[in-house]
């Protein structure tokens, strides 16, 4: 369900066992040992633990993953040149208000549909979004990227973030050959909210991620039961040399 021309994410349902443990150490502990037997789970941002929080913050920007709005199809770590095989989230806590459902594409699917020349634009080395700092194992800082490159799905990126729409400073034509393949994306979209104990393993090297908003009047729910997800990243073995 992971690999092959098919499949690219999977929903692994912990629900009964967290009910059972509680989402704490001995938890986070199996489902680690869960991920290990499909890659090797690793810290790249060294600021942070294994097991990252993506909390709700009602203060920060909207479209970021611990905003409240929209949070827009994108790979994690984009800008560097050895990306996380997978990403996972575990969800801790959904949106107590029922909204704030994962979205997840096929973004090879997504390319396939896009005509020739917006492939050609999109293989140019144009393309800059995020900073670059405190992190291992994930290679070297990549700006400007290829959205596409010459390399077979599995060791490939179609690396995307439509935050790059924004902040990359492209011309015409380029900022119009992502747009038209974000607009793939969204239009061949899955979603479906996570509940307490799923873990969701995306294979970034064929899917794209984001989040729909969350339920409106966050500010009336109380910080400790808001949204929470935990994440997790992982790395093919061998992969560090490619």
């Amino acid at each position: 369900m992971l690999s092959g021309a098919a499949g690219g994410y999977v929903v692994v349902r912990l629900r009964n066992i967290a009910q059972a443990l509680g989402i704490g150490d001995q938890f986070l502990h199996l489902a680690t040992a869960i991920l290990a037997e499909v890659a090797i789970p690793f810290q790249p941002f060294q600021r942070w633990p294994l097991w990252k929080e993506i909390g709700t913050n009602l203060d920060a920007n909207p479209g970021l993953s611990t905003g409240t709005g929209y949070n827009a199809f994108h790979m994690d770590l984009v800008n560097a040149t050895q990306p996380p095989d997978y990403t996972t989230l575990l969800c801790v806590r959904p949106d107590p208000l029922g909204a704030g459902a994962s979205i997840l594409s096929d973004a090879r699917a997504a390319v396939s549909r896009l005509s020739p020349s917006s492939r050609a634009l999109l293989a140019d080395m144009t393309y800059r979004y995020g900073s670059f700092f405190n992190l291992s194992d994930v290679g070297e800082e990549y700006r400007p990227f290829p959205v596409l490159d010459d390399k077979p799905a599995d060791l490939g990126f179609v690396r995307f973030t439509a935050k790059m729409l924004i902040e990359s400073g492209l011309d015409e034509a380029h900022a119009h050959a992502a747009k038209e393949l974000a607009d793939q994306m969204v239009a061949g979209q899955v979603s479906f909210t996570l509940q307490r104990g799923d873990m969701l393993i995306v294979n970034q090297h064929r899917w794209v991620h984001g989040r729909e908003p969350l339920g409106g009047g966050q500010h009336n729910v109380a910080p400790g039961d808001r949204r929470l997800l935990l994440q997790l990243f992982l790395r093919n073995s061998g992969a560090g040399s490619r």
